[in-house]
């Protein structure tokens, strides 16, 4: 039962190209977001399609991985686990963030020219 605290798997797209970094003791990162949608339909019959955004953060060789092989639109499943943090902004105000940070990543939807 301890493999399902703080687990995230999702399958999704990605909104943006993954944006690497390298950390001032040169360790990679790379940020990025996927969308997941979701289809019912409503009380009145109507269908309605739901799109969910989430901040993703992949470090070492798979950052690299990420930046090389991923781009806006490339469809993925993720594990991870959801990480919360905050800062203060410049403008002194509290800012929360949450994010996964993925363990594994698999590329799917084929090659992409």
């Amino acid at each position: 039962m301890n493999n399902l605290k703080n687990n995230v798997r999702l399958i999704g797209n990605l909104g943006m190209n993954p944006e690497v970094k390298e950390t001032t003791n040169g360790k990679k990162l790379a940020k990025f977001s996927i969308a997941t949608n979701e289809q019912y339909r409503n009380e009145k019959g109507e269908e309605v399609k739901e799109t969910q955004w989430h901040n993703l953060i992949v470090w070492g060789k798979q950052a690299d991985i990420a930046g090389k092989y991923l781009k806006k639109g490339s469809e993925v499943a993720i594990e991870g686990k959801l990480s919360n943090r905050n800062y203060t902004d410049k403008e002194g105000v509290k800012r929360y963030v949450t994010e996964i940070v993925v363990n594994e990543f698999l590329m799917l939807g084929g090659k992409k020219d």
